[in-house]
């Protein structure tokens, strides 16, 4: 079952390291069976242009490991909900939407701007 909608800031520090070993451990743990994406994280992850093509592969075996939420006419009108109630980006604005159509928990350094969406819960990966 899943529980956790992993934002992209989360994916990017974990396959780079730099979340604490307790945090990484964590992820280790929930990757295959309880974490998801959100259509617009794929978007973003699989964006990334390293100069060396090597550095994708850990985002693409990520992104092939969970499952990844399509947009639906409710994550968009959610989506639009909390644009016009919190003035989010498009991106974090889809990403809450994706996580409050499923009951997932974001997983996520951006608790600033997650924070203002009432009712989304959210966790900071590296304060685990």
């Amino acid at each position: 079952m899943k529980k956790f909608l992993l934002d992209s800031n989360t994916i990017i520090d974990y396959i780079g390291g730099i979340l604490p070993a307790k945090s990484i451990i964590w992820l280790d743990g929930i990757v295959d069976t309880e974490a998801s994406l959100s259509v617009i994280n794929r978007i973003e992850i699989l964006s990334f242009n390293p100069l060396n093509p090597a550095d994708l592969i850990p985002f693409e075996e990520l992104v092939n490991t969970v499952d990844v939420i399509p947009l639906s006419e409710e994550i968009i009108l959610q989506t639009i909900q909390i644009r016009r109630n919190h003035k989010l980006k498009l991106p974090d604005a889809v990403v809450a939407a994706s996580a409050m159509a499923f009951n997932l928990t974001v997983v996520t350094r951006n608790e600033a701007d997650f924070r203002k969406v009432v009712g989304l819960k959210i966790i900071n990966p590296h304060s685990i």
